[in-house]
């Protein structure tokens, strides 16, 4: 997720160490488009990264992230370079690490024939050829999921942990890291949290790790630190992999701005990053040596018409609110209105497709926001300001387009345990499903309840449709006409987890709507 903020300044950063590497000009590296997810090569001389929204890549200006490399060569890396139309299709693509041989890439999406956009989720491996980089073939992760549209994280060396940060049921907020392991039978586990000493209410991105697989590495924007996206480091304690260190930040390399994808390599002693400080408003590749300090950029101005958001000015009783809202499917950004509601006063922010949106909210208040806009499906979100020392907060929103066959999953429509009674909260969510459906009169949904599988499945069965009629009554009683509305319960058998623990088995107890007929 990335917010587009644009400025007249590009940085040019000369890192000054013995090693060969971190001495090469970044003249031609960073472009005024956003370089994202650096990864170093096998040689050490090859780096691949993420360009958004390039001309040149497969989906043109829309697409959310091709994978482009630059060579080093006489102290200076080339220009970048498309890395074609295998490794690229019109989804974010990026990679997620090498094989320890070097013969292997793993990559941060799933392919499908002739460059189509995958109908599945996940990574995928390609292997070296004579010519460069074979087909990749998709690897299976049982229960994966991301609604965030693009998928950030790291593969060991060793092919057989996978960090990740994605938004799925169960999230304590937006994005959430999560690892998933192969088995001694060689299968991928479903993906676990990695906890809540890692992951708060807001999001957590783009992971990393030691070469030992202890030390994790990721950006957050739910922590108090210097900007918008801080990194932070944590250790993990045991191999249960939600026992970790208080995260730490990592202190001067990060700015007032967004600061991502930090990932260290002890044998060039160094670490690659991006940021937004002192670039042309997007993320640039940053380099850092272990052992100096990060060096003052030199800053050269570049003729752009870009559009320079007014700032909101804040005191220590408010937080500056900003972000951008966008497509689910294809990342481009939206015109939307978004309303900040504690009690009974209301906040209302409009995002614009180039500049996003701010606005200036009370300190230390919890907050339920509304996003909506023209062609998509409103939404409600919640938002927990527990201190007064946070002077700004990074908060992007997805829209699922208006479509048939799209599915919304009520998160905070919430029945009492064994019940159909609703808890008290509730009708937020239901009350946004009925200006939607107002709002779109020609649009008919029908209604699905899910349990787990504990139980006897007729009881759960019939218990998923008692919800399902609650919440249709629901609608009924506040003027949608009831030949709109059909629903079923399906009780345990269609889990979107597993149901082995109560963590994955609250995912699966779930009320959704899909979009039958416009």
């Amino acid at each position: 997720m990335r917010v587009f903020v644009f400025f007249t300044l590009l940085s040019i950063a000369v890192l000054s160490t013995a090693q060969p590497l971190e001495s090469g000009t970044l003249e031609f590296l960073n472009s005024p488009y956003d370089e994202l997810n650096p990864v170093l090569g096998p040689d050490g001389k090859t780096l691949y990264f993420t360009i958004a929204n390039h001309p040149n890549n497969t989906g043109g200006l829309k697409d959310p992230g091709d994978i482009w490399y630059a060579v080093l060569k006489d102290h200076a890396w080339s220009e970048p370079i498309h890395a074609g139309p295998l490794l690229n299709n019109r989804s974010f693509n990026g990679v997620a690490g090498f094989a320890e041989d070097g013969n292997s890439v793993y990559l941060l999406s799933h392919y499908a024939a002739g460059g189509a956009s995958p109908r599945t989720q996940g990574i995928a491996q390609a292997q070296r050829t004579g010519a460069g980089w074979g087909e990749p073939v998709n690897i299976t992760i049982p229960y994966f999921q991301n609604k965030a549209g693009v998928l950030y994280g790291t593969m060991m060396p060793a092919g057989d942990v996978f960090v990740f940060s994605a938004e799925t049921y169960g999230t304590r907020g937006v994005e959430d890291l999560y690892v998933t392991r192969k088995d001694v039978s060689g299968h991928w586990t479903e993906p676990r949290n990695l906890g809540s000493v890692i992951n708060t209410q807001f999001q957590e991105l783009c992971p990393a790790l030691s070469s030992d697989g202890r030390t994790m590495y990721f950006s957050t924007n739910g922590r108090k630190g210097r900007g918008s996206f801080d990194i932070y480091k944590a250790t993990r304690l045991d191999d249960t992999w939600t026992n970790w260190t208080e995260p730490e930040n990592l202190g001067d390399i990060n700015t007032e701005g967004r600061d991502l994808f930090y990932r260290p390599y002890a044998a060039q002693d160094l670490a690659l990053f991006t940021s937004t400080k002192n670039s042309d408003g997007y993320g640039d590749i940053k380099f850092q040596g272990r052992n100096e300090p990060l060096q003052q950029p030199v800053v050269v101005k570049v003729d752009t018409a870009a559009t320079i958001p007014t700032p909101v000015a804040t005191d220590d009783k408010h937080v500056r609110v900003y972000g951008r809202v966008t497509n689910s499917k294809t990342g481009e950004s939206i015109p939307a209105s978004i309303t900040f509601t504690v009690s009974t006063a209301t906040k209302e922010a409009k995002a614009s497709e180039t500049a996003g949106y701010t606005v200036q909210v009370d300190a230390a208040q919890e907050y339920q926001v509304r996003i909506e806009a023209v062609g998509y499906i409103s939404t409600l979100e919640k938002l927990n300001i527990r201190t007064y020392e946070m002077s700004a907060l990074e908060m992007n929103f997805k829209l699922q387009p208006l479509e048939v066959g799209a599915t919304v999953a009520l998160r905070n429509v919430l029945f009492e345990q064994g019940r159909t009674n609703l808890l008290s909260g509730s009708s937020s969510e239901l009350d946004i499903i009925v200006g939607f459906l107002k709002a779109n009169p020609s649009v008919k949904i029908e209604l699905a309840g899910h349990t787990d599988n504990r139980g006897i499945p007729a009881q759960n069965v019939k218990l998923s449709q008692a919800r399902v009629d609650k919440v249709r009554d629901y609608l009924i009683e506040h003027g949608i006409s009831k030949n709109r509305i059909t629903g079923k319960g399906y009780g345990g058998a269609m889990p979107i987890a597993s149901n082995d623990s109560e963590e994955t088995r609250q995912l699966n107890r779930r009320v959704e709507f899909t979009i039958k007929k416009m």
